[in-house]
């Protein structure tokens, strides 16, 4: 067979596999988008409702940063100001956003990666919310993939106007040239998966491995804003989080499903329920407002996680006053709707009754609680749905989650009850325009009926 006719088959076997990895290349490494380019979601009790602000992943930078207020229950145009500051260079861009069941976002301009601020105005209350922007970095393995396909397809064309030249030497040497680049791309194109990728644009640092396995728990100090608050008026829940080791303010609180912490705040009695998601308010503190509608004492839990930790639950109490600061009575079974003007979580009960499988649960073993829902459920915290959990003293809290898919009209979970006795539950889902909870009690018992 003559050169040049072997230089030919040699070019088409080379633009085959050409097309074969180019189609391999397609489909990035996942774990390229794990941050970067991913839509931060977080909770906030504010102005009397329940809101998740939502910040869409941002490209490119300079560019636009949106921002959205998607409202759990009910509101009317609720203007939210925004206003979103550079940490780095203090740069500072306002805008605002309606807050609505479907949000239209505000667009904003950021002019660079990394730690920024943003802070939320609504209903005379704010949160500051730390966030980065983070941008995908360019990958190395790009540069060489297509600067291989490049280089191999300069030499292809060189090689064949050589060997249509009559010149079979020069040619084949041209061809083992593009030969050698197109293997260049293709080892990149195979291994280059395998190599972790690195940080994007904006991220933070990367620190050791901390010693013992993670960050000192955090210990809290609960206070009410005024110290004695009074039955049926508003009062401000002030949560600080210290170092359980230094001392010092805990300010590295990362979303846990979609928010910086829930906070359950009940009765002793279990009358009184709310799940809310306080604002941060400053380095290491939460606040929400609140309107106890009966005096006693209330038992305040708190869900959070620290960068490079685990979760941790906090509790707390503190007494709501009143006349003759007598403590509210009942069997812990009536509605978790504490009357109107209440902060989120626990406006609108409804829905199904909660039928259980075994009737009575056995303590440590698992059972599961089915109901039906008053309409078709929309995901709130990033779940279908809700189930809480505390026994009669307050000792212990359990918070667990329905995965079903959206738009479902029956919600299940499974629990394990760690000990017999009496507990209070809750059953918490969004509707398009409200967020329903339905209380019940359980009866646990310490071993299977019969035996």
């Amino acid at each position: 067979m003559r050169p040049a006719r072997l230089l030919a088959l040699a070019a088409l076997l080379l633009a085959a596999l050409l097309t074969a990895l180019l189609s391999l290349g397609a489909s990035p490494a996942a774990a390229h988008n794990v941050s970067a380019g991913a839509d931060l979601r977080l909770a906030q009790t504010i102005a009397g409702t329940e809101l998740t602000v939502v910040v869409k992943g941002t490209t490119r930078v300079p560019g636009p940063l949106r921002i959205g207020i998607i409202a759990y229950q009910p509101v009317t145009g609720l203007p939210v100001a925004l206003e979103v500051r550079s940490a780095e260079d203090g740069r500072t861009v306002t805008g605002e956003a309606l807050a609505s069941a479907d949000p239209r976002y505000a667009e904003l301009r950021v002019e660079r990666t990394g730690p920024h601020v943003l802070t939320l105005r609504a209903g005379g209350e704010s949160a500051v919310v730390p966030f980065r922007v983070l941008v995908e970095r360019g990958s190395g393995a790009e540069l060489l993939i297509y600067g291989g396909f490049f280089v191999a397809g300069v030499l292809l064309v060189g090689g064949l106007l050589t060997g249509a030249l009559a010149r079979p030497g020069p040619a084949m040497a041209v061809a083992a040239g593009a030969a050698a680049g197109v293997t260049v791309a293709a080892m990149v194109v195979v291994f280059e998966p395998m190599v972790p990728a690195g940080p994007p644009d904006g991220a933070a640092p990367q620190v050791t491995a901390l010693a013992g396995g993670g960050r000192p728990y955090v210990q809290e100090r609960v206070a009410t804003v005024p110290a004695r608050p009074v039955a049926g008026e508003e009062f401000t829940l002030r949560v600080d989080l210290v170092d359980g080791s230094t001392g010092r303010p805990v300010d590295d609180l990362t979303a846990h499903h979609e928010a910086l912490a829930h906070l359950v705040v009940t009765s002793e009695d279990g009358r009184y329920f709310r799940h809310v998601h306080p604002l941060r308010t400053g380095p290491g503190r939460l606040e929400v407002r609140l309107r106890a509608d009966r005096p006693g004492r209330y038992l305040a839990h708190a869900e959070l996680e620290r960068e490079d930790s685990g979760g941790q639950l906090l509790a707390a109490s503190f007494d709501v006053h009143g006349p003759g600061t007598q403590r509210a009575s009942g069997d812990g079974t009536g509605g978790a709707d504490g009357g109107t003007g209440d902060s989120g979580g626990g406006a609108g009960t409804g829905g199904g009754v909660p039928v259980l499988a075994p009737a009575v649960p056995v303590a440590g073993r698992p059972a599961t609680i089915e109901m039906d829902t008053a309409g078709p459920v929309r995901p709130w915290l990033g779940m279908a749905g809700h189930l809480i959990v505390r026994d009669r003293d307050g000792s212990f809290l359990g918070h667990v989650h329905e995965m079903g898919s959206p738009g479902s009209r029956r919600l299940r979970f499974t629990f394990s009850f760690p000990a017999e006795g009496s507990y209070l539950a809750w059953v918490q889902y969004a509707l398009a325009d409200r967020i329903v909870t339905v209380p019940f009690t359980v009866e646990v018992s310490a071993q299977e009926n019969g035996r």
